[in-house]
């Protein structure tokens, strides 16, 4: 009987996750705000700007929308597979993706994600590169690495695991 009721417990602590969930995509409405702040600034300058600076500012356009992605992989995924199976009516769009993710393969989107948004961040420190100290860049790269094979290791031991 007791046993029952922990198990029970147990079972039912997964729907605390449903609030981190729904505060998740808080903090994507957030990115979109700060998204259409940094376009708000862009564009007035957009004819005065100089290359390298229209490339750094595209790229952070691009690291936004791709932490706003992981973010709805994450929220979508782990709602799915952890608290409960989401209920798309019939006749309504869904993602062609939705509910085809495991465990496995939403650590494996998130690394793989992180390596994307860490190489962007990157890429950013290489076209100022002569602004930063060559300490700090060691670590950039160091960071990066580390994600990178990071990815590589978790890809490996999944691909072990089937």
């Amino acid at each position: 009987m007791i046993e029952k009721i922990i198990e029970h417990l147990i079972y039912a602590s997964r729907w605390l996750l449903a609030p981190i969930y729904l505060g998740m995509s808080i903090a994507l409405m957030a990115l979109t705000v700060k998204f259409f702040q940094e376009l708000y600034h862009f564009i007035p300058a957009i004819l005065t700007i100089e290359d390298n600076q229209l490339i750094l500012k595209l790229l952070t356009f691009v690291d936004l929308s791709l932490v706003g992605s992981l973010t709805i992989i994450v929220m979508f995924s782990g709602y799915d597979n952890f608290v409960s199976r989401l209920d798309i009516a019939e006749g309504t769009e869904k993602l062609s993706w939705l509910g085809t993710h495991d465990y496995g393969s939403l650590k494996m989107k998130v690394a793989s994600s992180i390596v994307a948004i860490s190489s962007i961040h990157l890429l950013k420190v290489f076209m100022n590169v002569q602004q930063i100290a060559n300490d700090k860049l060691v670590w950039y790269v160091l960071i990066h690495i580390t994600f990178v094979l990071s990815a590589f290791l978790m890809g490996y031991l999944e691909k072990l695991k089937e």
